[in-house]
């Protein structure tokens, strides 16, 4: 919200008071809560890019971007906070002069974004959007480079989901699914889309064994969906193994389980009748 007391150099002082005190306060608030601390943190743009692989980018132009959706910074991740407030007294001079340029009505430069999925990270103007996230805007000009990547960015939120997003993008690299089933096999644990890999690996490198010839990786994946995954998963339903998990977090867990009963890599009703009693 803007306040206006007909001095445009004092409230441009106050402003940026105000958006230090609101850092401070924000701070001490996610502390007393003992919230993560990447609460606060602002998104960097090449950790964000290199979770979900780099594909290309091409340059989109001049557009109006919500100031909501700038999540990060390519290489300013200190000096604001994520919600582009001043975490230092350092830049107030030079934020106050943008402040009393806009309280003027004096034009403003478009900023320069880059675009991930709906989310836009600053290569230049991190002070602009300060102060209009300060006065209350909604929204800003940007130019716009649009970055396309292996794996969505939907979901991220804070600097831990990065570590999802990396462990699923590393899993569709070594067991490229596609179309619904890439979709439906989730879990909610990083580490277990490494063991995931392993498993479709090992199960592809005894398919291969049985029919003596060799399967690249889409092939594998593509197979160990259809012939393995989804007719187990439904077994699992029809037995309710399933439960409150994801269909791959039951699938891994009751393969573990198993092949530590029964040494055993088939699936029939002897094996779930098994599973279901331990």
């Amino acid at each position: 919200m803007q306040f206006d007391t007909g001095f445009p150099t004092a409230d441009a002082e106050n402003d940026f008071l105000r958006a230090r005190r609101r850092q401070v306060l924000s701070r001490l608030a996610a502390w007393l809560r003992r919230e993560p601390d990447d609460v606060n943190i602002m998104l960097p743009f090449e950790e964000v890019v290199d979770a979900l692989g780099r594909v290309g980018e091409h340059r989109v132009g001049l557009r109006v971007i919500r100031l909501d959706s700038i999540v990060g910074s390519v290489d300013r991740t200190r000096d604001f906070d994520r919600r582009f407030r001043p975490t230092s007294g350092r830049m107030r001079e030079r934020w106050q002069r943008l402040a009393l340029a806009q309280r003027r009505g004096e034009p403003i430069p478009p900023i320069e974004v880059y675009r991930v999925g709906d989310l836009h990270f600053v290569s230049d103007g991190h002070h602009r959007v300060s102060v209009a996230v300060a006065l209350g805007h909604d929204t800003i000009e940007a130019y716009v480079t649009e970055v396309r990547t292996k794996i969505s960015a939907e979901g991220i939120r804070f600097r831990g989901d990065l570590i999802m997003k990396a462990d699923r993008r590393l899993f569709l690299e070594r067991v490229p699914l596609s179309g619904p089933a890439r979709a439906a096999v989730v879990v909610g644990d990083p580490w277990r889309y490494t063991v995931l890999s392993e498993t479709v690996e090992a199960w592809g490198f005894r398919l291969m064994q049985d029919e003596c010839r060799f399967l690249d990786r889409p092939a594998v994946a593509a197979r160990w969906y259809v012939e393995e995954f989804s007719p187990v998963v439904e077994m699992l339903q029809q037995a309710g193994l399933v439960g409150a998990r994801t269909e791959a977090e039951a699938y891994l867990s009751v393969s573990e389980q198993r092949y530590r009963l029964m040494r055993t890599h088939r699936w029939d009703d002897e094996v779930i009748a098994t599973l279901r009693a331990h």
